[in-house]
C-alpha cells in the first residue's frame, strides 16, 4: 500500500467548483494500491507548504490538482522536502490532475486532460526522473521567459477570467504598440545579443493549449531550448500561429533556437518575466539553468 496526497487548488482553471473531486477520487482510485489524503489549498504558496510536509512524512506521491502554477508550487514543496529530509528521502513523486487553463506540462507528459482519465492513469502509472529549471533562485518546470509572452502572462493573470478566449484577447490587446527589447545571452562560452519579440527558456515543449514554443524540447535531456523570436515575426503572424499549434515553430525563419544547460541573461530593464506562465518580478540579470533528473513524476506506465 502506497501513501498518496492530493493537493487541490479550488480556484484554478475554468472548471468551476471542485467540491465533488474528493468523491470522484474515492470512486476512481484503486484502494488496493493507494491510501489517500485530500486537502484544498487556502492561499498562494499553501501548496508548497503542504507538499513539503507530505514529502518529509515519506509519502510516495503528491498530486497537484490544478494548473501549471499549482504544479510549480507542489514541485517546489517536494524538492524542498527532499532536501530537508535527505537522510531518509526516498523519491516522492509528483503527480498531475490537470485542472488549469493551458495545462502545458501535463500535455507534454501525455497526462489526460479529462479529470477521471487522469485519476485512472494513477492506477497504472510509474515514476520517471525529469529535469527542472531554475531562474536565479526560482524553480520552473515547463518554461520561463521575458518579452511579449511575459507581458501577456501578466495581463492574463489580472484579467479576471481564464480560458483560451481570454488568452487570445490579451494577445491581441498587447500586440498594439509593443516594443521589443534587446537581450544579451551568455551561452556555451559565447555571447549572443539580439533584439527579440520574445525570449523563452523551455524545459518542456509548450506554454499550454498545445501551443508548442519549443517542439523538440525534452524534460529528460539535461538541456533547455532557448527560443528567440524575431521582432519581425508579426509580419508572418498567421503562419507563425499555425506553426505554433502544429509543432513546427522551430522551422520558422523568424525563430532562432539554441540548446544549453546553463546561461546568463542580461536585460536592459526589469521588464516582465514569467515562471511557468505566472508573472514574477525578476532582476535584470538572471542565471537560468537546468537541474538534470531532479524530480520524480508519475506518467502512464509504458510496459
Amino acid at each position: 500500500m502506497k501513501n498518496i496526497a492530493f493537493i487541490i487548488n479550488p480556484i484554478s482553471g475554468t472548471q468551476g467548483n471542485k467540491k465533488k473531486l474528493p468523491k470522484v477520487i474515492a470512486e476512481t482510485l484503486d484502494p488496493e494500491q493507494w491510501l489517500w489524503n485530500i486537502v484544498f489549498t487556502e492561499y498562494k504558496g499553501h501548496a508548497i507548504e503542504l507538499a513539503q510536509q507530505y514529502t518529509i512524512m515519506g509519502f510516495d506521491a503528491i498530486i497537484a490538482v490544478g494548473g501549471d502554477g499549482t504544479i510549480n508550487e507542489v514541485a517546489r514543496g517536494i524538492i524542498n522536502g527532499e532536501q530537508l529530509a535527505a537522510h531518509h528521502a526516498k523519491g516522492t513523486a509528483l503527480g498531475i490532475i490537470p485542472l488549469g487553463s493551458g495545462n502545458g506540462l501535463a500535455r507534454h507528459l501525455g497526462i489526460p486532460v479529462r479529470t477521471q482519465k487522469a485519476i485512472e492513469m494513477l492506477n497504472h502509472s510509474e515514476p520517471i526522473l525529469i529535469d527542472y529549471g531554475k531562474a536565479n533562485d526560482r524553480i520552473f518546470m515547463s518554461t520561463c521567459g521575458t518579452g511579449f509572452d511575459a507581458l501577456v502572462a501578466y495581463d492574463f493573470a489580472t484579467a479576471g477570467t481564464r480560458g483560451l478566449k481570454t488568452y487570445v484577447s490579451r494577445v491581441m490587446k498587447d500586440l498594439v504598440g509593443y516594443k521589443p527589447e534587446t537581450y544579451r545571452i551568455e551561452i556555451n562560452g559565447e555571447v549572443v545579443e539580439h533584439k527579440a519579440f520574445l525570449l523563452t527558456f523551455a524545459n518542456s515543449s509548450q506554454w499550454g493549449y498545445e501551443a508548442k514554443i519549443a517542439p523538440k524540447a525534452s524534460v529528460q535531456d539535461g538541456l533547455m531550448d532557448i527560443c528567440m523570436m524575431s521582432p519581425q515575426a508579426w509580419l508572418g503572424a498567421p503562419g507563425m500561429a499555425l506553426r505554433l499549434f502544429t509543432g513546427s515553430l522551430d522551422g520558422s525563419l523568424f525563430m532562432d533556437t539554441f540548446r544549453a544547460k546553463d546561461v546568463m541573461l542580461r536585460r536592459e530593464t526589469e521588464s516582465p518575466f514569467h515562471i511557468d506562465g505566472d508573472p514574477v518580478k525578476m532582476e535584470k540579470d538572471i542565471r537560468i539553468r537546468i537541474i538534470p533528473e531532479g524530480l520524480h513524476v508519475l506518467v502512464e506506465k509504458r510496459f
